[in-house]
C-alpha cells in the first residue's frame, strides 16, 4: 500500500521528511504546502509546491499530512485546524501541554472521521515508548531521561520568536556526574536543574536590548526557567561558522529491583548527526501507521503509546514474524 504524503512547512523538519520519504519505497511525497511564495521554494524532490491557501483542494489527493511547524505557536493552531481536512501527524514537543493538545486535536479528528497522531519524534516519541516499556518491566524503580549534548529545534525556535532576535541555536547539555550516578545504580533524587544545563547562542537584530532578551529567555516557562541557562550574544557569521549543524541525542534509563539486592538497569540511547532528519524519519514511519489506521476506520487522536509496532513497518505481519521476532 502506497501512502501519499504531503508536508506543511519546508524548514529543517520539512526537508528532513522529504529526505526520509526517499528511503521508503512505499511512501510518495505528492505536495509541499508553504506560507511562502511557492515559486521561491527550491526543493529536492518532484513534489508539487503549493500555497497553503490552496490546501483544501488536496483533500482527496493526500493520505497523510505531516505538519512541520514549531511547537511554540504553529502546531497548537495548525494540527487541530488541518485535522478537519486530513489525517495528520505532528511532532509537538512541549511535554507539559501534550494532554491539552491531544484533547483539542482528538475532538476535531473524531468529528471529521480523521486519524491524527501527535507528539511523534524521539522525545516525545521513541523515548516515551522506552519509558513505558521500562516502567512496565521494572515497576519498582526510577526513571531518568537525559538529553544532549545537542541542538533542540523547539527551544531554538522559541528563542527566535522573541522580539529582537535575528537567529539562535540552543544546546541542551546533560550533567555527566548525574548520569554516572544513575548508571551506578545509586537512584539519586535529581531536580531538573541538576540533570541538564542549557546554552544559547543568539544573534540580535539592530537596536535590540540584549539584557531584556537574556532575561526573557531565562524566565521562559517550559523551556528555560527551570534550568541553569547561559546566553551568548554572537554575530550571524559566527553562528553560521560554528553552529550550523543540528546534532542531538540522549539517554533513557530505568534503574530498578526485582527482589532484594537484585538490581537491573535498562538504558536506551541515541546519537544523532541531525536532529530534524531523525525526527522526520520517525514521523514518516508513523505516517504509514496513520494511513493504516485510517483505512481501518480508527479515527481520533493517537500518540505513540496507541500504535502497535507492526503498523510502523512496510513488511507484512508474516514477514515480521519470520525476520524480526
Amino acid at each position: 500500500m502506497t501512502t501519499r504524503v504531503a508536508i506543511l512547512g519546508y524548514g529543517n523538519l520539512g526537508r528532513g521528511v522529504e529526505a526520509a520519504i526517499k528511503k521508503n519505497p512505499d511512501m510518495e511525497l505528492v505536495a509541499i504546502f508553504t506560507r511562502r511564495n511557492p515559486s521561491d521554494l527550491k526543493i529536492n524532490s518532484s513534489a508539487e509546491v503549493v500555497s497553503v491557501e490552496k490546501i483544501e483542494a488536496w483533500q482527496d489527493k493526500v493520505d497523510v499530512l505531516i505538519i512541520c511547524g514549531g511547537s511554540a505557536t504553529d502546531l497548537p493552531v495548525q494540527t487541530p485546524k488541518y485535522a478537519k481536512l486530513f489525517n495528520v501527524i505532528d511532532s509537538f514537543d512541549t511535554h507539559a501541554k501534550i494532554p491539552e493538545h491531544f484533547k483539542n486535536v482528538d475532538e476535531i479528528a473524531k468529528a471529521s472521521n480523521k486519524t491524527a497522531i501527535i507528539s511523534v519524534g524521539w522525545d516525545p516519541g521513541m523515548f516515551s515508548l522506552n519509558r513505558l516499556y521500562a516502567n512496565a518491566i521494572l515497576p519498582d524503580g526510577k526513571d531518568y531521561t537525559f538529553w544532549g549534548k545537542g541542538v533542540s529545534q523547539g527551544h531554538s525556535d522559541a528563542i527566535r520568536r522573541i522580539e529582537g532576535v535575528a537567529d539562535a541555536k540552543q544546546y541542551t547539555i546533560p550533567i555527566e556526574t548525574a548520569l554516572e550516578k544513575v548508571r551506578k545504580g545509586e537512584n539519586p533524587e535529581l531536580a531538573t536543574r541538576e540533570k541538564h544545563k542549557r546554552e544559547c547562542f543568539v544573534v540580535l537584530k539592530d537596536g535590540a536590548d540584549a539584557e531584556k532578551i537574556e532575561q526573557e529567555i531565562k524566565s521562559m516557562p517550559n523551556y528555560f526557567a527551570d534550568y541553569d541557562t547561559t546566553v551568548h550574544f554572537i554575530t550571524q557569521e559566527e553562528l553560521n561558522e560554528k553552529h550550523s549543524g543540528i546534532p542531538h541525542g540522549g539517554f533513557v534509563l530505568r534503574s530498578g529491583e526485582t527482589s532484594k539486592n537484585t538490581k537491573h538497569l535498562i538504558e536506551y540511547s541515541l546519537k544523532l548527526d541531525s536532529n530534524p532528519e531523525f525526527t522526520s524519519s520517525v514521523l514518516v514511519a508513523y505516517a504509514r501507521a496513520c494511513n493504516k489506521l485510517s483505512k481501518e476506520g480508527n479515527f481520533g487522536c493517537k500518540t505513540v503509546f496507541d500504535i502497535a509496532p507492526a503498523y510502523l513497518s512496510p513488511k507484512t505481519n508474516e514477514e515480521l514474524r519470520a525476520a524480526m521476532l
